[in-house]
Protein backbone atom coordinates (compact mmCIF):
# COMPACT_ATOMS: atom_id res chain seq x y z
CA UNK A 1 0.00 0.00 0.00
CA UNK A 2 1.07 3.19 -1.33
CA UNK A 3 2.42 6.07 1.78
CA UNK A 4 -0.86 7.82 0.42
CA UNK A 5 -3.28 5.42 1.52
CA UNK A 6 -2.02 4.32 4.65
CA UNK A 7 -1.56 8.22 6.10
CA UNK A 8 -5.12 8.18 4.57
CA UNK A 9 -6.81 5.17 6.62
CA UNK A 10 -4.45 3.78 9.06
CA UNK A 11 -1.65 4.23 11.70
CA UNK A 12 1.11 2.72 13.36
CA UNK A 13 -1.63 -0.26 14.99
CA UNK A 14 -1.37 -3.94 14.98
CA UNK A 15 -4.55 -5.40 13.30
CA UNK A 16 -6.25 -6.07 16.25
CA UNK A 17 -5.82 -2.74 17.96
CA UNK A 18 -6.96 -1.33 14.51
CA UNK A 19 -10.18 -3.42 15.19
CA UNK A 20 -10.89 -2.40 18.51
CA UNK A 21 -10.17 1.40 17.67
CA UNK A 22 -12.42 1.87 14.51
CA UNK A 23 -15.08 -0.46 16.93
CA UNK A 24 -15.03 1.78 19.69
CA UNK A 25 -15.37 5.21 17.55
CA UNK A 26 -18.26 2.87 15.92
CA UNK A 27 -20.02 2.49 19.60
CA UNK A 28 -19.33 6.37 20.14
CA UNK A 29 -20.86 7.38 16.72
CA UNK A 30 -23.93 5.00 16.63
CA UNK A 31 -24.53 5.35 20.78
CA UNK A 32 -24.10 8.80 21.25
CA UNK A 33 -27.55 10.60 22.62
CA UNK A 34 -29.11 7.47 24.07
CA UNK A 35 -31.18 8.46 26.85
CA UNK A 36 -31.75 12.07 25.42
CA UNK A 37 -34.47 11.78 23.15
CA UNK A 38 -37.96 10.12 23.00
CA UNK A 39 -39.87 8.20 20.41
CA UNK A 40 -39.97 10.87 17.39
CA UNK A 41 -42.52 10.00 14.23
CA UNK A 42 -43.28 8.56 11.90
CA UNK A 43 -42.86 4.98 13.25
CA UNK A 44 -40.76 5.45 16.40
CA UNK A 45 -44.38 6.35 18.60
CA UNK A 46 -46.13 3.32 17.25
CA UNK A 47 -43.46 0.33 18.29
CA UNK A 48 -42.32 2.03 21.64
CA UNK A 49 -46.40 1.90 22.48
CA UNK A 50 -46.83 -1.88 20.81
CA UNK A 51 -43.86 -2.88 22.78
CA UNK A 52 -45.09 -0.54 25.91
CA UNK A 53 -48.63 -2.14 26.03
CA UNK A 54 -46.42 -5.83 25.49
CA UNK A 55 -44.90 -5.28 28.98
CA UNK A 56 -47.98 -4.16 30.75
CA UNK A 57 -50.51 -6.64 29.35
CA UNK A 58 -47.83 -9.53 29.14
CA UNK A 59 -49.08 -10.44 25.85
CA UNK A 60 -45.97 -10.50 23.68
CA UNK A 61 -47.31 -12.52 20.86
CA UNK A 62 -50.52 -10.63 19.36
CA UNK A 63 -49.66 -7.10 19.57
CA UNK A 64 -52.03 -4.19 20.09
CA UNK A 65 -52.06 -0.16 19.26
CA UNK A 66 -54.28 0.94 22.26
CA UNK A 67 -57.21 -0.91 21.77
CA UNK A 68 -57.12 -2.71 18.29
CA UNK A 69 -54.82 -5.31 17.34
CA UNK A 70 -51.65 -4.27 15.75
CA UNK A 71 -51.28 -6.18 12.64
CA UNK A 72 -48.68 -4.50 10.44
CA UNK A 73 -46.34 -5.62 11.34
CA UNK A 74 -44.78 -9.25 13.24
CA UNK A 75 -43.80 -8.31 16.56
CA UNK A 76 -40.01 -9.61 17.21
CA UNK A 77 -38.85 -5.89 16.69
CA UNK A 78 -41.35 -4.70 19.65
CA UNK A 79 -40.74 -7.54 21.63
CA UNK A 80 -36.68 -6.94 21.26
CA UNK A 81 -37.55 -3.25 22.82
CA UNK A 82 -39.49 -4.92 25.61
CA UNK A 83 -36.94 -7.08 26.74
CA UNK A 84 -34.36 -4.28 26.72
CA UNK A 85 -36.98 -2.75 28.64
CA UNK A 86 -36.89 -5.51 31.43
CA UNK A 87 -33.52 -4.93 31.08
CA UNK A 88 -32.69 -1.44 31.79
CA UNK A 89 -36.13 -0.15 32.99
CA UNK A 90 -35.87 3.12 30.97
CA UNK A 91 -37.73 3.21 27.47
CA UNK A 92 -35.62 5.95 26.23
CA UNK A 93 -32.81 3.77 26.38
CA UNK A 94 -34.97 0.50 25.47
CA UNK A 95 -36.78 2.06 22.53
CA UNK A 96 -33.40 2.36 20.58
CA UNK A 97 -31.30 -0.59 21.36
CA UNK A 98 -32.72 -3.22 19.09
CA UNK A 99 -31.19 -0.74 15.89
CA UNK A 100 -28.31 0.54 18.00
CA UNK A 101 -27.01 -3.30 18.56
CA UNK A 102 -28.16 -4.05 14.75
CA UNK A 103 -25.93 -1.37 13.64
CA UNK A 104 -22.65 -2.78 15.32
CA UNK A 105 -23.51 -6.47 14.67
CA UNK A 106 -24.06 -5.05 10.84
CA UNK A 107 -20.52 -3.64 10.50
CA UNK A 108 -18.87 -6.56 12.25
CA UNK A 109 -20.56 -9.37 9.78
CA UNK A 110 -18.94 -6.93 6.95
CA UNK A 111 -15.84 -6.36 8.37
CA UNK A 112 -15.51 -10.33 9.51
CA UNK A 113 -16.65 -11.56 5.70
CA UNK A 114 -14.44 -8.79 4.15
CA UNK A 115 -11.46 -10.52 6.26
CA UNK A 116 -12.01 -13.73 5.28
CA UNK A 117 -13.04 -13.09 1.64
CA UNK A 118 -9.82 -11.11 1.20
CA UNK A 119 -8.09 -10.06 4.23
CA UNK A 120 -7.87 -8.05 7.60
CA UNK A 121 -8.21 -4.68 5.70
CA UNK A 122 -10.49 -5.21 3.01
CA UNK A 123 -12.60 -5.97 5.88
CA UNK A 124 -11.81 -2.95 7.85
CA UNK A 125 -12.27 -0.54 4.73
CA UNK A 126 -15.39 -2.40 3.96
CA UNK A 127 -16.86 -1.85 7.74
CA UNK A 128 -15.46 1.99 7.71
CA UNK A 129 -17.52 2.33 4.21
CA UNK A 130 -20.40 1.35 5.81
CA UNK A 131 -19.82 3.67 9.03
CA UNK A 132 -19.21 6.60 7.13
CA UNK A 133 -22.88 6.01 5.11
CA UNK A 134 -25.32 8.36 5.91
CA UNK A 135 -28.66 6.19 5.34
CA UNK A 136 -26.88 3.45 7.78
CA UNK A 137 -26.35 5.72 10.74
CA UNK A 138 -29.17 8.01 10.34
CA UNK A 139 -31.27 4.44 10.65
CA UNK A 140 -29.01 2.67 13.12
CA UNK A 141 -29.82 6.01 15.45
CA UNK A 142 -33.43 5.44 15.00
CA UNK A 143 -36.04 2.53 16.47
CA UNK A 144 -37.85 1.69 12.86
CA UNK A 145 -37.53 -1.89 11.87
CA UNK A 146 -35.32 -2.23 9.13
CA UNK A 147 -32.18 -1.81 10.65
CA UNK A 148 -33.24 -5.34 12.77
CA UNK A 149 -34.49 -6.74 9.81
CA UNK A 150 -31.51 -5.55 8.22
CA UNK A 151 -29.09 -7.02 10.20
CA UNK A 152 -30.67 -10.80 10.00
CA UNK A 153 -30.59 -10.04 6.20
CA UNK A 154 -26.73 -9.62 6.73
CA UNK A 155 -26.66 -12.20 9.19
CA UNK A 156 -28.01 -14.43 6.56
CA UNK A 157 -26.08 -13.61 3.77
CA UNK A 158 -22.70 -14.00 5.82
CA UNK A 159 -23.42 -17.24 6.62
CA UNK A 160 -24.63 -18.19 2.68
CA UNK A 161 -21.51 -16.58 1.64
CA UNK A 162 -18.73 -18.41 3.82
CA UNK A 163 -20.66 -21.44 2.36
CA UNK A 164 -20.88 -20.52 -1.32
CA UNK A 165 -17.26 -19.02 -1.15
CA UNK A 166 -15.18 -20.57 1.16
CA UNK A 167 -17.29 -23.92 2.00
CA UNK A 168 -18.28 -26.46 2.63
CA UNK A 169 -19.31 -24.78 5.53
CA UNK A 170 -22.89 -26.23 6.74
CA UNK A 171 -23.29 -24.87 9.78
CA UNK A 172 -22.77 -21.32 8.11
CA UNK A 173 -24.89 -22.39 5.57
CA UNK A 174 -27.79 -23.34 8.36
CA UNK A 175 -26.81 -20.34 10.37
CA UNK A 176 -27.78 -18.08 7.18
CA UNK A 177 -30.96 -19.98 6.63
CA UNK A 178 -31.90 -19.60 10.10
CA UNK A 179 -31.17 -15.43 10.13
CA UNK A 180 -33.36 -15.30 6.86
CA UNK A 181 -36.15 -16.80 8.87
CA UNK A 182 -35.71 -14.49 11.61
CA UNK A 183 -35.25 -11.91 9.03
CA UNK A 184 -39.08 -13.27 7.52
CA UNK A 185 -40.75 -12.58 11.64
CA UNK A 186 -39.24 -9.38 11.57
CA UNK A 187 -40.38 -7.35 8.63
CA UNK A 188 -41.34 -10.25 5.68
CA UNK A 189 -38.79 -9.64 3.67
CA UNK A 190 -35.89 -11.59 5.20
CA UNK A 191 -36.58 -14.23 2.58
CA UNK A 192 -34.88 -11.94 -0.09
CA UNK A 193 -31.22 -13.27 1.69
CA UNK A 194 -32.33 -16.69 -0.24
CA UNK A 195 -31.72 -14.38 -3.16
CA UNK A 196 -27.77 -15.31 -2.55
CA UNK A 197 -28.38 -18.93 -4.83
CA UNK A 198 -29.58 -17.15 -7.93
CA UNK A 199 -25.59 -15.77 -8.17
CA UNK A 200 -24.44 -18.76 -6.84
CA UNK A 201 -25.62 -21.34 -9.09
CA UNK A 202 -24.95 -19.49 -11.99
CA UNK A 203 -21.42 -19.05 -10.83
CA UNK A 204 -21.53 -23.26 -9.99
CA UNK A 205 -22.73 -23.63 -13.52
CA UNK A 206 -20.14 -21.14 -15.60
CA UNK A 207 -17.43 -22.60 -12.66
CA UNK A 208 -16.11 -18.72 -11.69
CA UNK A 209 -12.96 -18.83 -9.68
CA UNK A 210 -13.77 -18.68 -5.91
CA UNK A 211 -16.86 -20.16 -5.82
CA UNK A 212 -17.02 -23.62 -3.85
CA UNK A 213 -18.97 -26.54 -4.74
CA UNK A 214 -20.20 -27.76 -1.43
CA UNK A 215 -20.95 -31.53 -2.16
CA UNK A 216 -22.83 -33.24 0.28
CA UNK A 217 -26.39 -34.94 0.55
CA UNK A 218 -29.04 -33.54 -0.50
CA UNK A 219 -30.24 -33.87 3.54
CA UNK A 220 -27.94 -30.86 4.09
CA UNK A 221 -29.42 -28.33 1.65
CA UNK A 222 -32.78 -29.75 2.60
CA UNK A 223 -31.84 -28.85 6.00
CA UNK A 224 -31.58 -25.48 5.35
CA UNK A 225 -35.19 -25.06 4.25
CA UNK A 226 -35.42 -26.49 7.93
CA UNK A 227 -33.56 -24.34 9.66
CA UNK A 228 -35.59 -21.47 7.89
CA UNK A 229 -38.63 -22.83 9.07
CA UNK A 230 -38.05 -23.67 12.45
CA UNK A 231 -36.78 -19.69 12.68
CA UNK A 232 -40.32 -18.58 11.05
CA UNK A 233 -42.01 -20.85 13.13
CA UNK A 234 -41.06 -19.35 16.48
CA UNK A 235 -43.27 -17.20 16.00
CA UNK A 236 -45.83 -18.22 13.13
CA UNK A 237 -46.74 -21.43 14.90
CA UNK A 238 -47.84 -19.99 18.27
CA UNK A 239 -49.59 -16.78 16.68
CA UNK A 240 -51.70 -19.70 14.82
CA UNK A 241 -52.66 -21.26 18.07
CA UNK A 242 -53.70 -18.24 19.54
CA UNK A 243 -55.67 -17.05 17.11
CA UNK A 244 -57.53 -20.43 16.66
CA UNK A 245 -58.50 -20.72 20.52
CA UNK A 246 -60.01 -17.25 20.32
CA UNK A 247 -63.40 -16.59 19.06
CA UNK A 248 -63.28 -13.12 18.73
CA UNK A 249 -63.32 -12.23 14.74
CA UNK A 250 -60.89 -9.51 15.60
CA UNK A 251 -58.13 -12.06 15.76
CA UNK A 252 -58.73 -13.62 12.58
CA UNK A 253 -58.83 -10.52 10.90
CA UNK A 254 -55.24 -9.72 12.64
CA UNK A 255 -53.97 -13.36 11.27
CA UNK A 256 -55.28 -12.92 7.39
CA UNK A 257 -53.89 -9.13 7.61
CA UNK A 258 -50.73 -10.31 8.65
CA UNK A 259 -49.97 -12.48 6.74
CA UNK A 260 -51.12 -11.72 3.12
CA UNK A 261 -52.67 -8.13 3.10
CA UNK A 262 -49.39 -6.69 4.80
CA UNK A 263 -46.98 -9.21 3.13
CA UNK A 264 -48.01 -10.00 -0.87
CA UNK A 265 -51.42 -7.50 -1.06
CA UNK A 266 -48.27 -4.53 -0.26
CA UNK A 267 -46.28 -6.39 -2.28
CA UNK A 268 -48.30 -5.74 -5.62
CA UNK A 269 -51.16 -3.17 -4.46
CA UNK A 270 -49.37 -0.95 -2.23
CA UNK A 271 -51.42 1.79 -1.31
CA UNK A 272 -48.71 4.56 -0.08
CA UNK A 273 -45.54 5.64 -0.35
CA UNK A 274 -45.95 5.59 -3.98
CA UNK A 275 -42.77 6.93 -6.08
CA UNK A 276 -41.43 6.33 -9.74
CA UNK A 277 -39.85 3.44 -11.34
CA UNK A 278 -36.51 5.58 -10.78
CA UNK A 279 -36.95 6.14 -7.23
CA UNK A 280 -33.57 3.97 -5.71
CA UNK A 281 -31.83 6.02 -8.20
CA UNK A 282 -31.47 9.16 -6.50
CA UNK A 283 -31.53 7.03 -2.57
CA UNK A 284 -28.33 4.75 -4.49
CA UNK A 285 -26.74 8.40 -5.72
CA UNK A 286 -27.62 10.20 -2.58
CA UNK A 287 -29.12 8.84 0.34
CA UNK A 288 -25.75 6.27 -0.01
CA UNK A 289 -23.20 9.25 0.29
CA UNK A 290 -20.61 9.32 0.85
CA UNK A 291 -20.22 5.96 -0.31
CA UNK A 292 -21.53 6.62 -3.71
CA UNK A 293 -18.60 9.02 -4.69
CA UNK A 294 -17.02 5.96 -5.11
CA UNK A 295 -18.77 4.56 -8.14
CA UNK A 296 -16.94 6.02 -11.14
CA UNK A 297 -13.62 4.13 -9.50
CA UNK A 298 -15.43 0.82 -7.83
CA UNK A 299 -17.93 -0.28 -10.73
CA UNK A 300 -14.88 -0.22 -13.70
CA UNK A 301 -12.93 -2.37 -10.70
CA UNK A 302 -16.24 -4.75 -10.66
CA UNK A 303 -16.36 -5.01 -14.28
CA UNK A 304 -12.64 -6.02 -14.45
CA UNK A 305 -13.08 -8.27 -11.74
CA UNK A 306 -16.55 -10.20 -13.01
CA UNK A 307 -14.54 -10.24 -16.41
CA UNK A 308 -11.76 -12.68 -14.49
CA UNK A 309 -14.80 -14.61 -13.05
CA UNK A 310 -13.91 -13.58 -9.82
CA UNK A 311 -17.23 -15.02 -7.76
CA UNK A 312 -16.44 -12.54 -4.70
CA UNK A 313 -17.70 -9.55 -6.86
CA UNK A 314 -20.55 -11.47 -8.49
CA UNK A 315 -22.18 -13.36 -5.96
CA UNK A 316 -22.90 -9.83 -3.96
CA UNK A 317 -22.87 -7.62 -6.73
CA UNK A 318 -25.74 -9.79 -8.12
CA UNK A 319 -27.26 -10.20 -5.14
CA UNK A 320 -27.73 -6.10 -4.51
CA UNK A 321 -28.55 -5.44 -7.86
CA UNK A 322 -31.89 -8.31 -7.35
CA UNK A 323 -32.99 -6.36 -4.13
CA UNK A 324 -33.05 -2.96 -6.23
CA UNK A 325 -34.91 -4.84 -8.54
CA UNK A 326 -37.02 -6.63 -6.56
CA UNK A 327 -38.69 -3.29 -4.47
CA UNK A 328 -38.49 -1.30 -7.92
CA UNK A 329 -41.78 -2.90 -8.97
CA UNK A 330 -44.41 -2.13 -6.28
CA UNK A 331 -45.66 1.43 -6.37
CA UNK A 332 -44.93 1.94 -2.82
CA UNK A 333 -41.11 2.64 -2.37
CA UNK A 334 -39.40 4.08 0.23
CA UNK A 335 -35.91 4.85 0.89
CA UNK A 336 -35.36 2.11 3.67
CA UNK A 337 -36.68 -0.84 1.43
CA UNK A 338 -33.23 -1.40 0.05
CA UNK A 339 -31.25 -0.59 2.64
CA UNK A 340 -30.33 -4.56 3.40
CA UNK A 341 -27.93 -4.40 0.19
CA UNK A 342 -26.28 -1.32 1.91
CA UNK A 343 -23.78 -3.29 3.96
CA UNK A 344 -22.77 -5.91 1.21
CA UNK A 345 -22.30 -2.82 -1.21
CA UNK A 346 -20.35 -1.70 1.21
CA UNK A 347 -18.14 -5.25 0.89
CA UNK A 348 -17.67 -4.48 -3.02
CA UNK A 349 -16.63 -1.17 -2.48
CA UNK A 350 -14.11 -2.06 0.37
CA UNK A 351 -12.60 -4.62 -1.71
CA UNK A 352 -11.68 -1.86 -4.11
CA UNK A 353 -11.16 1.34 -1.86
CA UNK A 354 -7.30 0.42 -1.55
CA UNK A 355 -6.68 1.38 -5.51
CA UNK A 356 -9.33 3.55 -5.57
CA UNK A 357 -7.96 5.72 -2.88
CA UNK A 358 -4.70 6.70 -5.01
CA UNK A 359 -6.28 8.18 -7.98
CA UNK A 360 -5.83 11.94 -7.02
CA UNK A 361 -8.94 12.72 -8.83
CA UNK A 362 -11.27 10.66 -6.12
CA UNK A 363 -9.06 12.03 -3.60
CA UNK A 364 -10.19 16.13 -5.16
CA UNK A 365 -13.76 14.67 -5.42
CA UNK A 366 -13.69 13.83 -1.55
CA UNK A 367 -12.15 17.21 -0.22
CA UNK A 368 -14.99 19.12 -2.48
CA UNK A 369 -17.37 17.26 -1.42
CA UNK A 370 -16.56 18.05 2.37
CA UNK A 371 -15.79 21.44 1.49
CA UNK A 372 -19.04 21.82 -0.14
CA UNK A 373 -21.11 19.84 3.28
CA UNK A 374 -19.48 22.53 4.59
CA UNK A 375 -20.47 25.75 3.23
CA UNK A 376 -23.80 24.44 2.61
CA UNK A 377 -24.60 24.02 6.27
CA UNK A 378 -22.89 27.10 7.18
CA UNK A 379 -24.63 29.33 4.85
CA UNK A 380 -27.96 27.79 5.13
CA UNK A 381 -27.38 27.83 8.67
CA UNK A 382 -26.46 31.24 9.07
CA UNK A 383 -29.57 32.51 6.98
CA UNK A 384 -31.80 30.10 9.02
CA UNK A 385 -30.46 31.87 12.09
CA UNK A 386 -31.17 35.16 10.96
CA UNK A 387 -34.72 34.50 9.68
CA UNK A 388 -33.92 34.81 6.41
CA UNK A 389 -34.86 31.55 5.42
CA UNK A 390 -38.94 30.96 5.16
CA UNK A 391 -39.03 27.24 5.12
CA UNK A 392 -36.93 27.96 8.44
CA UNK A 393 -38.77 29.99 9.61
CA UNK A 394 -42.14 27.52 8.95
CA UNK A 395 -40.61 24.93 10.37
CA UNK A 396 -39.73 26.58 13.45
CA UNK A 397 -43.00 27.84 14.03
CA UNK A 398 -44.81 24.46 12.97
CA UNK A 399 -42.78 22.71 15.37
CA UNK A 400 -42.77 25.52 18.11
CA UNK A 401 -39.17 25.97 18.29
CA UNK A 402 -39.33 30.15 18.71
CA UNK A 403 -36.77 29.30 21.78
CA UNK A 404 -34.69 26.74 20.68
CA UNK A 405 -34.56 27.64 16.84
CA UNK A 406 -31.41 30.10 17.29
CA UNK A 407 -29.90 26.57 18.83
CA UNK A 408 -30.64 24.37 16.21
CA UNK A 409 -28.93 26.57 13.75
CA UNK A 410 -26.20 27.28 15.61
CA UNK A 411 -25.65 23.41 15.39
CA UNK A 412 -26.13 23.66 11.45
CA UNK A 413 -23.61 26.85 11.59
CA UNK A 414 -20.91 24.91 13.81
CA UNK A 415 -21.33 21.72 12.12
CA UNK A 416 -20.74 23.88 8.85
CA UNK A 417 -18.15 25.24 10.05
CA UNK A 418 -15.88 22.05 11.02
CA UNK A 419 -16.22 20.74 7.38
CA UNK A 420 -14.61 23.75 5.90
CA UNK A 421 -11.68 23.77 8.32
CA UNK A 422 -11.53 19.98 7.74
CA UNK A 423 -11.39 20.36 4.01
CA UNK A 424 -8.80 22.99 3.80
CA UNK A 425 -6.74 20.99 6.35
CA UNK A 426 -7.11 17.49 4.75
CA UNK A 427 -6.98 18.90 1.24
CA UNK A 428 -5.97 16.18 -1.08
CA UNK A 429 -3.45 14.35 1.14
CA UNK A 430 -5.89 13.93 4.30
CA UNK A 431 -9.07 13.73 2.70
CA UNK A 432 -10.53 10.52 4.17
CA UNK A 433 -9.44 12.15 7.64
CA UNK A 434 -11.37 15.37 6.64
CA UNK A 435 -14.63 13.07 5.48
CA UNK A 436 -14.41 11.13 9.32
CA UNK A 437 -14.02 14.21 10.89
CA UNK A 438 -16.88 15.99 9.24
CA UNK A 439 -19.09 13.12 9.91
CA UNK A 440 -18.16 12.48 13.28
CA UNK A 441 -19.06 16.31 14.13
CA UNK A 442 -22.94 15.65 12.07
CA UNK A 443 -23.82 12.89 14.23
CA UNK A 444 -22.29 13.91 18.08
CA UNK A 445 -23.43 17.40 16.98
CA UNK A 446 -26.76 16.04 15.86
CA UNK A 447 -27.18 13.40 18.86
CA UNK A 448 -25.92 16.08 22.22
CA UNK A 449 -27.33 19.13 20.55
CA UNK A 450 -30.29 18.90 18.32
CA UNK A 451 -31.82 15.68 20.43
CA UNK A 452 -32.48 18.29 23.03
CA UNK A 453 -33.93 21.08 21.07
CA UNK A 454 -36.03 19.26 18.99
CA UNK A 455 -37.56 16.25 21.42
CA UNK A 456 -40.24 17.90 23.01
CA UNK A 457 -42.27 19.13 19.86
CA UNK A 458 -41.24 16.14 17.91
CA UNK A 459 -42.06 13.91 20.34
CA UNK A 460 -44.44 15.13 22.05
CA UNK A 461 -43.30 14.83 25.28
CA UNK A 462 -44.56 18.53 25.88
CA UNK A 463 -47.65 18.61 24.85
CA UNK A 464 -49.12 15.57 26.55
CA UNK A 465 -47.47 17.04 29.86
CA UNK A 466 -49.23 19.97 29.37
CA UNK A 467 -52.64 18.59 28.86
CA UNK A 468 -51.77 16.30 31.87
CA UNK A 469 -50.99 19.56 34.28
CA UNK A 470 -53.99 21.58 32.78
CA UNK A 471 -56.64 19.02 33.96
CA UNK A 472 -55.25 17.97 37.10
CA UNK A 473 -53.88 14.58 38.93
CA UNK A 474 -57.42 13.00 39.61
CA UNK A 475 -59.24 13.37 36.27
CA UNK A 476 -59.76 10.78 33.58
CA UNK A 477 -58.28 11.44 29.96
CA UNK A 478 -59.16 9.69 26.42
CA UNK A 479 -57.80 10.58 22.79
CA UNK A 480 -59.71 11.14 19.21
CA UNK A 481 -58.08 11.59 16.32
CA UNK A 482 -54.69 11.15 17.82
CA UNK A 483 -51.48 9.36 17.71
CA UNK A 484 -49.20 7.16 18.32
CA UNK A 485 -47.23 9.55 20.65
CA UNK A 486 -50.18 11.02 22.52
CA UNK A 487 -51.38 7.81 24.15
CA UNK A 488 -47.92 6.97 24.58
CA UNK A 489 -46.70 9.84 26.45
CA UNK A 490 -49.89 10.14 28.43
CA UNK A 491 -49.39 10.34 32.37
CA UNK A 492 -51.58 8.28 33.15
CA UNK A 493 -54.53 5.02 31.82
CA UNK A 494 -56.14 6.89 28.89
CA UNK A 495 -58.96 5.84 27.18
CA UNK A 496 -58.80 5.33 23.45
CA UNK A 497 -61.99 4.90 21.31
CA UNK A 498 -59.67 3.03 18.63
CA UNK A 499 -57.65 4.21 16.10
CA UNK A 500 -58.09 3.24 12.48
CA UNK A 501 -61.71 4.03 13.19
CA UNK A 502 -62.96 7.02 11.30
CA UNK A 503 -62.93 10.31 13.77
CA UNK A 504 -66.49 10.73 13.94
CA UNK A 505 -67.29 6.81 15.08
CA UNK A 506 -64.74 8.26 17.80
CA UNK A 507 -66.03 11.31 18.77
CA UNK A 508 -69.34 9.38 18.93
CA UNK A 509 -68.09 7.25 21.49
CA UNK A 510 -66.01 9.82 23.41
CA UNK A 511 -69.45 11.94 23.65
CA UNK A 512 -71.18 9.05 25.47
CA UNK A 513 -67.87 9.04 27.43
CA UNK A 514 -67.99 12.58 28.53
CA UNK A 515 -71.84 12.28 29.77
CA UNK A 516 -71.13 9.23 31.88
CA UNK A 517 -69.24 11.69 34.23
CA UNK A 518 -68.80 15.51 33.24
CA UNK A 519 -67.17 16.59 36.04
CA UNK A 520 -64.18 14.69 35.96
CA UNK A 521 -63.38 13.35 32.28
CA UNK A 522 -61.82 15.13 29.62
CA UNK A 523 -61.23 14.61 25.59
CA UNK A 524 -58.00 15.27 23.95
CA UNK A 525 -58.49 16.10 20.69
CA UNK A 526 -57.18 17.30 17.48
CA UNK A 527 -58.23 20.40 15.95
CA UNK A 528 -59.29 19.14 12.57
CA UNK A 529 -61.78 16.47 14.45
CA UNK A 530 -64.16 18.92 15.86
CA UNK A 531 -66.46 19.28 12.67
CA UNK A 532 -69.77 21.45 14.00
CA UNK A 533 -70.36 19.30 16.90
CA UNK A 534 -67.46 20.71 19.13
CA UNK A 535 -67.96 24.48 20.11
CA UNK A 536 -64.36 26.27 19.68
CA UNK A 537 -65.49 28.25 21.68
CA UNK A 538 -65.14 26.15 24.55
CA UNK A 539 -62.35 23.88 24.25
CA UNK A 540 -59.20 24.30 25.68
CA UNK A 541 -55.93 24.47 23.61
CA UNK A 542 -53.30 22.48 24.52
CA UNK A 543 -50.37 23.47 22.25
CA UNK A 544 -48.55 22.39 19.06
CA UNK A 545 -46.50 19.46 18.44
CA UNK A 546 -46.08 17.46 15.34
CA UNK A 547 -47.60 20.00 12.63
CA UNK A 548 -51.02 19.92 14.61
CA UNK A 549 -53.08 21.79 16.67
CA UNK A 550 -54.49 20.04 20.12
CA UNK A 551 -57.23 20.70 22.66
CA UNK A 552 -58.76 19.96 25.67
CA UNK A 553 -62.72 19.71 25.80
CA UNK A 554 -65.20 18.36 28.39
CA UNK A 555 -68.72 17.07 27.81
CA UNK A 556 -70.17 21.37 27.55
CA UNK A 557 -68.29 21.47 24.41
CA UNK A 558 -69.91 19.41 22.63
CA UNK A 559 -73.23 21.19 20.75
CA UNK A 560 -76.56 19.11 21.42
CA UNK A 561 -78.30 17.38 19.65
CA UNK A 562 -75.18 17.20 17.18
CA UNK A 563 -74.34 13.65 15.14
CA UNK A 564 -70.75 13.84 14.67
CA UNK A 565 -71.29 10.99 11.81
CA UNK A 566 -73.09 13.70 10.20
CA UNK A 567 -71.21 16.88 11.51
CA UNK A 568 -67.71 15.36 10.39
CA UNK A 569 -67.38 15.09 6.80
CA UNK A 570 -66.62 12.16 5.02
CA UNK A 571 -67.46 8.53 6.61
CA UNK A 572 -64.65 6.73 6.48
CA UNK A 573 -61.97 9.20 5.31
CA UNK A 574 -61.92 11.73 7.77
CA UNK A 575 -58.97 10.17 9.48
CA UNK A 576 -55.82 9.45 7.48
CA UNK A 577 -54.54 6.43 9.40
CA UNK A 578 -57.32 4.30 7.86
Amino acid sequence: MSTTVRSAVSWSLTPRQEVWLFFAIAFVILFAGLGLRDPWPADEPRFALVAKQMVESGNWLIPHRGSELYSDKPPLFMALQSFFYTLTGQWRVAFLLPSLLAGLGMLGLTYDLGRRLWNHRVGLYAASALLCTFQFVYQAKRAQIDPTVSFFITAANYGLLRHFLLGPDWRAYWFGCFAAGLGVITKGVGVLALLMFAPYLLALWQEWNGVARNPGGNWRWLAGGLFFMAATALWLAPMLYAVKTQTAPEYAAYMNDILFRQTAGRYTESWDHHQPPWYYLGVVLFAWLPLSLTYPWAIPRWWRALKARDARILLPLVWVCLVVLFFTFPKGKRDVYIMPALPLLALLVGSQIESIVQSLNFRRLVAGFVGALGLLFTVVGALAWGGHLERANRMVEQRGLEAGGAVLWGFVVVVGVICVVAALAGRTRRPLQALAASLAALWLGWSFWAYPVLNDSTSAVGVMRRAGEMIGPDAELALVAWKEQNLLHADRPTRDFGFVRPWHSQLQDAARWLQENPQKRWVFILRGAFGECVDPAKATYVGHANRREWYLIRSDALREGCDPAKAIAGEDDDNPNT
